[in-house]
């Protein structure tokens, strides 16, 4: 298929079905850290349980994630596209009902089921069926459009929260869906991979899955199991992941190239989004719920709180790409962490009677200008280390540690401090516990910092000096191979997605890390 141009009727429905699908994940995101305090109080539940309502998302979408762009790739990537905005949008319906506790983590795992097979689904779909030509140019307004619903989503959500109820944040994807399914079915043309392989790596997903939820469940029910047990879950957890490992490194069609991880480059770069995503998930965490525990914001005010968050990224983002593309990545993915560290280290002081202007707001513009400055370079970094044939494989592992990072984080901190129970909904209790978790966050940050300065390298010059006149050039040092928008990529979900590139000019077109600082 030669492909579709962008200012068609047909290319602007393929765009408006993109942007609606994220868009679904992106506003249920928004919501969810926003509504936990209103949901625990609805529910009765304990902050295991509000954990487990943010993790349990998070646990079947890091752990699918990589499967769900294979489907795409081997049954054609609408087909999974819409069966994904279906299946997000009825386990939507099932969060809306639920009347316990259980009930609504249950919901929540099957949509990070339905996340999985739709969020591989939004940017594949562009890179696949528009003209090469207009696929930067889509990218864009992909990126652009979900920029406006990242910056009212905490507005929307919060006034739902507020002002009607918390169940229709997650009832409102109904229509969204709808809408979304009926675009991409009847407007967006059919692709798939042919050369795509026949088998799946089943096993593997089985094993990156249980060893997820084993640590998972480990470190949220940590008092209830005791130190004994825990220790032995945890451990039990590491030997299903070093059997992944294996099964990765013998399998004929590996859901992970272990051979990526051959590279230098490549291990640092993920190990650093393990230390700055894991630290991202924690902060809005711990910073949402202080917000209207201890100081008494409405869910309104609590999910504006992180609006300059989102502001820095739209504005900077894309400068930090271009100036990452200059200078190479290891200076900026080294300050970018550190700078968001003091941006935690500023928060770690917000307290009952503080003015938002005074004690909120310079630490989390600080904490939008370190991610405004690392994003586009660390994407750049994990694109330019892998083979061309293995961009959306390279950029979905990115996306899987990134969203593993956080999913952990919220499960380990609570404990760590000595949070549990209802604590979230004790002032004093939940104050002091949050101070603890703010500098954890901030000493992770400053971690993948120094991990950048001491294991990421900047391109030779003289590998850009020797590529022929005229010829773009990666970060790496390498002849630029146009990933645009690998087809493994994900943007939906407030876990952390790192953003893509363009050429050797490094654009962010995923906001999510953002949009998700309010889950």
């Amino acid at each position: 298929m030669a492909g579709i141009e962008l200012g068609t009727r047909t290319g602007r429905l393929v765009l408006t079905a993109a942007v609606l699908g994220s868009g679904m994940a992106l506003l249920d995101g928004t919501v969810v850290n926003v509504a936990l305090v209103r949901i625990g109080e609805d529910l009765d539940a304990s902050l295991e349980e509000l954990q487990w309502i943010t993790n349990g998302y998070l646990l079947a979408l890091a752990s699918l994630i990589l499967l769900g762009g294979s489907l795409g790739d081997r049954f054609g990537r609408r087909r999974v596209f819409v069966i994904g905005v279906i299946w997000f949008a009825l386990a939507s319906l099932a969060c809306g009902l639920a009347q316990s506790p259980g009930q609504l983590i249950a919901a929540r795992l099957l949509q990070g089921v339905g996340g999985a097979l739709l969020t591989p689904g939004s940017l594949s779909i562009i890179q696949s069926v528009f003209r090469e030509g207009d696929r930067a140019k889509a990218i864009g307004a992909w990126s652009g459009l979900g920029g406006i619903a990242t910056a009212i989503g905490p507005f929307v959500g919060g006034w739902l929260v507020q002002y009607a109820s918390w169940r229709w944040a997650f009832l409102l994807n109904l229509p969204l869906g709808a809408v979304t399914a009926w675009i991409a079915q009847t407007s967006v043309p059919e692709t798939l991979d042919e050369s795509a392989p026949r088998q799946f790596d089943i096993l593997g997903a089985t094993l990156a899955t249980l060893a997820l939820a084993l640590s998972t469940f480990a470190l949220i029910q940590y008092e209830s199991l005791g130190a004994g047990v825990t220790v032995a879950l945890v451990l039990l957890a590491l030997v299903v992941g070093v059997a992944f490992a294996v099964v990765e490194q013998r399998s004929s069609h590996p859901m992970v190239q272990p051979s990526l991880f051959r590279s230098r480059q490549f291990t640092a770069a993920n190990l650093m989004t393990l230390l700055v995503y894991a630290a991202l998930g924690a902060v809005f965490f711990f910073l949402t719920l202080q917000l209207q525990t201890v100081l008494g914001y409405g869910p309104l005010l609590a999910g504006l709180a992180s609006l300059p968050v989102t502001v820095m990224m739209l504005f900077l983002a894309a400068k930090g790409g271009e100036v990452g593309a200059r200078i190479g990545p290891r200076l900026p993915m080294t300050i970018g962490p550190i700078v968001c560290a003091i941006g935690t280290w500023l928060l770690t002081g917000v307290g009952a009677g503080d003015s938002y202007w005074t004690s909120v707001f310079p630490g989390v513009t600080v904490f939008g200008l370190g991610l405004s400055i690392l994003v586009a370079p660390l994407t750049a970094t994990v694109l330019a280390a892998a083979p061309d044939r293995w961009a959306g494989i390279a950029s979905g592992v990115n996306n899987a540690v990134a969203r593993a990072g956080s999913l952990l984080a919220v499960a380990a901190l609570p404990a760590v401090v000595g949070l549990s129970g209802a604590d979230y909904q004790k002032p004093e209790a939940f104050d002091a516990g949050y101070g603890s978790a703010m500098w954890i966050c901030a000493v992770m940050l400053a971690g993948g910092g120094v991990v950048s300065w001491l294991l990421i390298r900047n391109p030779q010059p003289t590998a850009i000096s020797a590529a022929p006149p005229g010829t773009e050039v990666t970060p790496a040092g390498e002849p630029a191979q146009r990933h645009t928008a690998p087809a493994g990529w994900s943007c939906a979900g407030s876990e952390g997605c790192p953003g893509t590139a363009i050429g050797h000019a490094t654009r962010v077109t995923d906001i999510d890390e953002v949009r998700g600082s309010g889950r």
